[in-house]
């Protein structure tokens, strides 16, 4: 968790303004030879400051290439060298043009109550979103922590051509810290394009688009540094079900539901967090995976708010590998049951406190805040498999999944 590990985890919108590796750049630098080839024409002296080469307007040599002096040498591998790097950042320009008309900056107004004896303040937030179509309509996709508590007419959404939309309704959810502003206007909407988040791979290349410090539309790149971060101290926050993507973005205050793009140009994650000893970029940024962040706005906007199915157990946060070989297991992968309530799925089909369970709904569980996300949204009333740990012996056991009693 991050507390062990002295980060302050902070809200902040995420830019992903990471450099390519050198060594990774190179890799895809065809290198020429040191010496210009025949083509290169010996230029007349030139005074100072000027270029010894025009880009384009190279004909057949006046002079032997042994007569170039090495500054002419060093320009003419320059330019080889530049046209392969323009050629790659040329693509990432193409992938920002393409996903910028979906992404808005937004602005929220919120009242702070200062306690007693004084008067309230006001508090202005930047971040970010998407538009997504989902049900025929169109929504903003972001963070809960970006607009919650302003009110909906204290939210301020902008597209990158400066139009201004107003929202109709607001939805959130404390729990993944996803919000959904739906969107009230007759102008033309360029939707997202959503990808799917479970494909992605540790060292793909990432780009973010955000507002850091207010500064709209700020775009950065990097790589997916991990998947499936879970059990973080995020400040106050209570997210109870993580699933983070981590990236070595450089994310900064205001970046916040902004979105992390693929190659391809689609949306795959909303830009949540850092873990930060400043408050600034320190490369450790984390991103709500957009399966996951679809899916909760789905419930959101259909239901009102995300109906959690429960089963009932509490988990030891601390299964470290001495407890599980004591249990006669060679990982700490699965979670361990700690106390099972009374009454609940989890005691109707028979589950135990010390079971440890490897299994749910088909998925193999990695730990407790793994089996805390697939149980709050697998769908209520759903009949499930359990596959669990048990003296030494793996057994299934079959439970249906009840609506969360604490929601």
């Amino acid at each position: 968790m991050l507390s062990k590990r002295n980060f302050k985890s902070r809200w902040l919108l995420l830019t992903l303004g990471a450099t390519l590796a050198a060594a990774n750049v190179q890799a895809q630098i065809t290198l020429q030879p040191t010496v210009p080839s025949e083509s290169v024409v010996r230029q007349k002296p030139v005074s100072r400051g000027t270029r010894p080469f025009e880009p384009g307007s190279l004909r057949e040599p006046t002079a032997p290439p042994s007569t170039y002096s090495a500054r002419e040498v060093e320009f003419a591998e320059l330019q080889r060298e530049a046209e392969a790097l323009e050629r790659q950042f040329s693509f990432v320009r193409r992938i920002v043009r393409f996903a910028s008309p979906s992404i808005v900056h937004i602005e929220a107004t919120k009242r702070q109550e200062t306690g007693d004896g004084f008067s309230s303040s006001k508090i202005e937030e930047a971040g970010a979103g998407i538009i997504v179509q989902l049900d025929g309509g169109f929504y903003v996709l972001t963070n809960r922590h970006v607009i919650h508590p302003a009110e909906l007419n204290a939210i301020r959404i902008e597209t990158t051509d400066g139009k201004i939309i107003p929202a109709s309704q607001v939805w959130t959810d404390p729990s993944t810290d996803v919000a959904v502003i739906r969107l009230s206007t007759n102008s033309p909407i360029t939707p997202a394009v959503i990808g799917d988040s479970s494909k992605m791979e540790v060292g793909d290349f990432v780009v973010a688009v955000g507002s850091p410090f207010g500064l709209s539309h700020s775009v950065t790149y990097g790589i997916l540094s991990a998947k499936s971060r879970r059990n973080l101290e995020l400040g106050s926050r209570n997210i109870e079900i993580q699933d983070f993507f981590q990236t070595d973005a450089a994310i900064n205050p205001g970046n916040s539901g902004g979105p992390l793009i693929n190659l391809r140009g689609e949306i795959v994650g909303i830009n949540t967090a850092i873990a930060s000893n400043s408050g600034g970029n320190e490369g450790i940024g984390f991103s709500i995976p957009i399966n996951m962040a679809i899916l909760v706005a789905e419930k959101l906007v259909r239901q009102g708010k995300l109906n959690r199915s429960y089963l009932g157990v509490q988990l030891e946060n601390a299964f470290d590998i001495f407890t599980a070989r004591r249990l006669g297991l060679k990982t700490t992968d699965g979670a361990l049951v700690k106390v099972v309530i009374p009454n609940s799925p989890a005691s109707k089909c028979g589950l135990q406190e010390g079971d440890v369970i490897m299994e749910f709904n088909g998925s193999r569980i990695e730990n407790d805040g793994h089996l805390v996300k697939q149980v709050g949204l697998t769908p209520i009333g759903s009949k499930v498999s359990i596959i669990i740990y048990r003296a030494g012996s793996a057994r299934r056991l079959t439970t249906i999944l009840e609506s969360n009693p604490g929601r």
